[in-house]
């Protein structure tokens, strides 16, 4: 039986950056941020520098959803952008505006909201780490 479906934005050393942005943006409950740091050491594979401070796992509850985050390893190839599209529903028009304007910050819009045939409030903006958001409410 499936759960649900979480997504999971994959960043370059921005990670505990995103993390906080999210938690305000979205309102978010930090379940827990780990940084490949905070992993036992290993001899064989000895840990750089530089990737100690990277989220290796980080896990945000919004609403009854679950956003994941993590950082590449340094040297893994990275495209901004490409990692994934986020969708949110909404039940108000109210809120979808609060949080495409916070989501906004330092990002640009794509499409301002507005209603739609399937949404009194619909939008899309790219954020300051590059990620596609598709903000949507639906009113019953």
């Amino acid at each position: 039986m499936i759960l649900g479906v979480h997504p999971y934005l994959r960043l370059d050393g921005n990670g505990k950056e995103a993390v906080r942005f999210y938690e305000n943006a979205l309102n978010a409950e930090n379940l827990g941020v780990q940084t490949y740091g905070d992993m036992p050491e290993n001899p064989e594979f000895p840990l750089p520098e530089e990737a100690k401070n990277r989220v290796l796992h980080a896990q945000l509850k919004i609403g009854n959803t679950f956003l994941m985050i993590s950082d590449t390893f340094p040297g893994q190839p990275y495209q901004t952008g490409a990692q994934v599209d986020v969708a949110v529903l909404f039940n108000d028009v109210e809120t979808s505006k609060e949080v495409y304007e916070k989501l906004l910050d330092g990002g640009e819009a794509i499409m301002p909201l507005q209603e739609t045939p399937w949404s009194p409030s619909y939008g899309q903006v790219k954020d300051k780490f590059g990620i596609t958001w598709q903000l949507s409410t639906e009113v019953k």
